[in-house]
């Protein structure tokens, strides 16, 4: 088994523990591989015209071409792999901002759940004071046009307003 990593022997845990201190390490990375990736694509290109050109007595006219094909897609599936590895960077770099962003809204989003649950378990309560009888409508005594009804009282000689 390894040693758990600290920071006294790691330099790069001080890196990852900041969201900054990482997205400037992996735009560093990144430059690094962006520069080797023109490189690449320039020994690509003076490969291609050197293994193209590279002719033996007795070929065909396609014969050099079909043997420069593995050296060409070699070096573009390098290629292809160095710009995933750049994309990669960038993408880690944001991922790892969001992560610490998640992480400052835990606590909001606990506090608000917990407010819900407490609203869910008592809800607020109607406080009505008891003195105001003028504020109450009066009673009638006719009830007949109070209150809207269906047409199922109808036949109990109710009609609504």
């Amino acid at each position: 088994m390894s040693e758990p990593l600290n920071r006294t022997t790691n330099p790069l845990a001080d890196v990852a523990a900041s969201p900054e201190a990482t997205a400037r390490y992996l735009a560093d990375v990144q430059r690094v591989l962006l520069d080797i990736g023109k490189n690449l694509e320039s020994l690509a290109l003076e490969t291609r015209v050197h293994c193209r050109d590279t002719h033996v007595e007795g070929d065909r006219w396609y014969d050099a071409w079909m043997r420069a094909q593995p050296v060409e897609r070699a070096l573009r599936d390098v290629l292809k792999h160095v710009q995933g590895v750049t994309k990669g960077l960038e993408k880690s770099a944001y991922k790892r901002r969001a992560h610490d962003e998640n992480v400052t809204a835990v606590e909001k989003k606990r506090k608000e759940k917990a407010l819900e649950k407490s609203r869910k378990k008592n809800p607020p309560q109607l406080n009505t004071v008891p003195g105001n009888s003028e504020q109450q409508v009066p009673q009638q005594e006719d009830m007949r046009y109070s209150n809207p009804t269906s047409i199922y009282d109808l036949r109990n000689d109710r009609r609504s307003a």
